[in-house]
């Protein structure tokens, strides 16, 4: 018995260590560095307005009024305590008839011809389920709904949506993109003093 002991000794020593090291002491170090030189990403990079917590930059919402700009679809309905996606393979009948089914939609919403090409990310959620971003284009495919029931001009909702474009990451990864509530936020702005 003194032997067996002997031996599990320094594992459970080493176990305690690494416990503390790694569990305890470096999540510390890093939070603190992280609150100190950037709190607003640490805390989740919340959008705040008036006093008000309305949503963060990294996570999508929801959006389904006529006069706001809708974001990507999301298989967990933004939940980020459960992000993922459907997990449909490409071959999927249930995946093709969703598309189908937001392909539809996303033209009657825009009233866009039958013949007309739909952004893909109006229609395909995201890996995670959590995007908050939608292409430029998927942006100026809802010029002419969001306009209307805004009562703005075209060009004024264009004006917003050039003005929240967010460029490439480093210039060369991805494409230019457009964060939904930070739109949705400056179309309530432009609305207000119109």
């Amino acid at each position: 018995m003194f032997e067996f002991a002997k031996e599990i000794r320094p594992a459970v020593i080493l176990f305690m260590a690494f416990t503390l090291l790694t569990g305890i002491a470096y999540p510390l170090f890093i939070t603190g560095i992280v609150q100190t030189t950037m709190p607003a990403k640490a805390e989740g990079s919340l959008i705040v307005v008036d006093g008000r917590i309305v949503g963060s930059e990294l996570i999508g919402q929801t959006f389904q009024s006529p006069g706001y700009f809708h974001g990507r679809p999301s298989a967990v309905n933004y939940a980020a305590n459960g992000s993922g996606a459907s997990n449909f393979g490409p071959t999927s009948a249930r995946l093709m008839e969703e598309v189908s089914r937001r392909i539809d939609q996303v033209r009657n919403e825009n009233r866009l011809p039958s013949d007309q090409s739909v952004p893909a990310d109006l229609v395909l959620a995201s890996g995670s389920g959590l995007d908050p971003h939608i292409s430029r284009q998927g942006a100026i495919e809802q010029v002419a709904r969001v306009a209307g029931a805004r009562g703005l001009t075209h060009s004024a909702v264009q004006a917003l949506i050039d003005k929240n474009v967010e460029p490439a990451m480093l210039g060369i990864l991805g494409q230019e993109r457009v964060n939904v509530l930070r739109l949705n936020l400056a179309l309530d702005e432009a609305t207000r003093e119109s």
